[in-house]
């Protein structure tokens, strides 16, 4: 069983910037790729980027070159970077493992971003 914790949202004004952090607990968190996801009201969820247990990223599109994912093997943590902020990132943001051995996952409680105009 493993239990994330997410913090770091919060309110921002455009082009401003908020770390997310996500710190695991329960297992030997480099054997899980983590992720984080959004929510944004009346739109889909949606994949934000994905920091691989190889030590790779991946990143929607359309975020590319605004967001950063990182990862602390020691910390059993992932942050999210994001820069250049903007009203359409307001979501609930949420983080997530994935098991490397078998398909197992665990999410987190979710964290407000808000980006005012």
């Amino acid at each position: 069983q493993v239990t994330l914790v997410e913090s770091g949202g919060g309110l921002v004004q455009a082009g401003g910037s908020l770390r997310l952090s996500c710190t695991a607990s329960g297992s030997i968190f480099s054997l899980y790729n983590m992720g984080w996801y959004r929510q944004a009201p009346g739109k889909q969820f949606e994949l934000v980027a994905t920091a691989f247990s190889s030590g790779s990223t991946n990143y929607a599109d359309s975020l590319k070159g605004r967001f950063t994912i990182s990862r602390d093997n020691a910390k059993s943590t992932v942050y999210l970077q994001m820069n250049s902020l903007k009203p359409d990132d307001t979501a609930v943001y949420y983080c997530n493992a994935q098991y490397l051995l078998r398909p197992e996952q665990y999410w987190g409680q979710g964290t407000q971003v808000s980006v005012s105009s």
